[in-house]
């Protein structure tokens, strides 16, 4: 009796073993990617500037503008903004002092606070920043009195003035730089400007001019710069993180190359 052979069906496989293979080296390789991917994100937030840096550098030329304002305003004896100085009105001549002393304690606590966040802008600088912080307030903890300023009071004044000017030296970075504002060529223009407006004031101070109006444009201006540098940077951070593409455009670049 002849006897049937069945057939063996074998399963048919549609993907080779080749495929196989470049899937799981392509799901490993997505893997790796994304963890990669996700570490060079984590290091670009680290390095960027905080958000409450921006807010600190903003204040401080905001609340020495509203302290010599609100302090002028409310000065009842004859002042004038031109001539005379702000410190005058954290002096005893002033009305009511404490507005402005208030006023460069809070400038001076602005910059610590804008040191302590510039992390791109560079160790020297951010200490110059702070010892910037700490004159501002000596210059708060010292008013002038009614016969003019003191040398404490002056050595103070004059410190935080050339540690403001030559911060922009320190700030400078090699190229390529993130931002002009922090470039070699961009710091050496802010210094230059500054040097003209110290100079202005150096020259009011031996009676050359008004002395209350070139203390208070290059303070205001002085001010600013931190601000400005902050912003590039961070700035800059942000473009650099987003060039650096999505973690989607990429995983579909590559799923692309393993499976197309």
């Amino acid at each position: 009796m002849t006897q049937l052979v069945r057939p063996v069906h074998t399963p048919s496989r549609t993907v080779g073993d080749g495929s196989i293979d470049g899937s799981a080296s392509a799901a490993a390789e997505l893997t790796e990617l994304s963890a990669r991917h996700g570490s060079r994100s984590d290091l670009a937030d680290s390095s960027s500037v905080p958000g409450w840096t921006i807010v600190s550098a903003a204040l401080c030329p905001v609340l020495l503008v509203g302290g010599w304002v609100v302090g002028g305003a409310l000065q009842q004896t004859a002042y004038s903004p031109l001539q005379q100085t702000m410190s005058v009105l954290a002096g005893q001549p002033g009305t009511h002092p404490w507005i402005m002393t208030g006023a460069l304690f809070l400038v001076g606590a602005t910059q610590l606070v804008t040191a302590a966040g510039l992390h791109d802008a560079g160790t020297p600088a951010r200490v110059l920043l702070v010892v910037t912080g700490l004159c501002t307030f000596g210059v708060a903890s010292s008013p002038e009195p009614v016969a003019g300023p003191s040398p404490i009071h002056l050595a103070f004044a004059v410190s935080c003035v050339f540690t403001t000017a030559i911060w922009p030296i320190f700030v400078a970075q090699r190229p390529p730089a993130p931002s002009w504002a922090v470039s070699i060529s961009g710091c050496a223009v802010v210094t230059v400007f500054f040097a003209v407006l110290s100079g202005w004031v150096l020259f009011a101070s031996f009676g050359g001019g008004d002395l209350g109006l070139a203390e208070r444009v290059t303070s205001t201006a002085l001010g600013l710069f931190p601000l400005i540098v902050a912003l590039s940077l961070r700035r800059a951070a942000s473009n650099g993180s987003a060039h650096r593409g999505s973690p989607a455009r990429r995983t579909g670049e590559l799923s692309g190359r393993q499976f197309g």
